[in-house]
């Protein structure tokens, strides 16, 4: 419970803290974005990916009035559903819109967004969490809002951000710093170790009752240094000594309800299959994994295909990766159909040239393609294949067309 006077002083200052800082920019979510009736806008995505900041670009661009709370300022500390009336009377009738940041933080918080809802009012809300938004939002706001992603910067915004020209020497930059506000201000990793810590314990261990903390943070490195590679529940089980597959199962699970790992599933036209078969770990930024994991440094090439990844998950493409003799990074599908079949590499070069186009003319051959891609640091060239051609393409290129 929380007195009405610290309600009220948490959100008094936060409307003075509306006007945008000073160096942001514009997110390129808002070039896409058009606010849908009456619906429920619903952000989600990782801690410090920008969310708040993202809600305060919408509200500067609406002209009505508006109400904006942030349930992680430590004066509200303690908020409960029953403190809500409270808030109300604070914000005060007549507003346009509302919106609400980290809202996953109050339990039953959506009893009151359905209020709000049955009122008429617009209402815009951010989580860090997946799973909890997703739980809430189908008992009392089914067919009540629409879903949206927000991810650390991407390239181009990096590039905006940090005001570089595009370029191997920008991409490399990316590549290893990734694209969090916060860590790309200061560069100093304890940011970006501070913030894992956040999500692991925080976010995940304190939640869900997990008293093995220890193990929990090794897991999770674990599979922060072998992004891009296989794994089964199975081996994690042995390799952690867990109880069974399904404890390996919950904790991938949370891991990934907070944004901080995405797991790529290999194609099969058998569904059973899919769910059988090893999948390929992401992460979600590129310098969050540099930051607490070991140096990258000798092998590149599982960073960029990370950075490809993170770019066609935000596309919304079906995303798979294609193994039969040969393995291709990934099969990019579009209403059922494939659109493109993707090798990543850092160098295509003598020694491995032979194996990488093994992939994608595999792939391309299974899939009916006369065209295929082989992403590198800074290639650029096509080869000729029986298949059709395989266009070795720049990933600055790839990534801002």
């Amino acid at each position: 419970m929380v007195l009405k006077r610290d309600i009220k002083l948490a959100f008094d200052f936060q409307q003075e803290q509306l006007a945008p800082r000073i160096g942001t920019i514009n997110r390129a979510f808002l070039e896409q974005f058009t606010p849908t009736g009456q619906h429920i806008e619903v952000i989600s995505g990782v801690r410090r990916c920008g969310k708040s900041a993202l809600m305060k670009q919408i509200i500067g661009k609406n002209s009505g009035k508006t109400a904006y709370f942030n349930f992680e300022d430590a004066r509200v500390h303690g908020f409960e559903v029953g403190d809500f009336p409270k808030l109300d009377e604070v914000i005060g009738s007549g507003m346009d819109a509302y919106f609400f940041a980290e809202i996953q933080n109050v339990p039953s918080w959506e009893i009151f967004i359905r209020q709000l809802h049955d009122r008429n009012e617009k209402i815009y809300i951010t989580g860090s969490n997946a799973m909890l938004l997703s739980r809430e939002l189908g008992t009392r706001l089914t067919g009540r809002h629409i879903r949206h992603e927000l991810f650390p910067f991407s390239y181009p915004e990096f590039l905006r951000y940090k005001q570089q020209e595009n370029g191997p020497v920008a991409s490399n930059l990316y590549l290893q710093k990734g694209g969090f506000p916060e860590f790309l201000d200061t560069e100093n990793q304890e940011v970006l170790q501070n913030m894992l810590k956040d999500i692991v314990f925080r976010d995940i261990a304190i939640r869900h009752g997990i008293r093995n903390t220890r193990m929990l943070m090794d897991l999770t490195l674990f599979m922060l240094s072998n992004i891009g590679k296989e794994f089964s529940y199975n081996n994690l089980r042995k390799i952690f000594s867990l109880g069974s597959a399904n404890t390996a199962s919950d904790y991938l699970s949370w891991l990934q309800d907070s944004y901080l790992l995405f797991f790529l599933p290999r194609f099969s036209w058998s569904a059973k299959n899919m769910i059988v078969n090893p999948r390929k770990v992401y992460a979600v930024d590129n310098g969050l994994t540099v930051a607490n994991t070991q140096s990258f440094s000798e092998d590149r090439g599982r960073l960029l295909e990370n950075e490809v990844y993170l770019f066609l998950r935000q596309q919304n493409f079906d995303l798979f990766y294609f193994r039969e003799n040969h393995e291709c990074d990934f099969v990019v599908f579009e209403n059922r159909k494939c659109r493109m079949v993707i090798q990543v590499c850092e160098e295509v070069n003598n020694d491995n040239q032979k194996r990488e186009l093994e992939g994608v003319q595999e792939a391309m051959t299974f899939f009916g393609m006369k065209e295929g891609y082989i992403l590198t640091r800074d290639q650029e060239d096509e080869l000729r294949i029986r298949e059709g051609v395989v266009y070795l393409t720049p990933i600055y290129q790839f990534v801002t067309t």
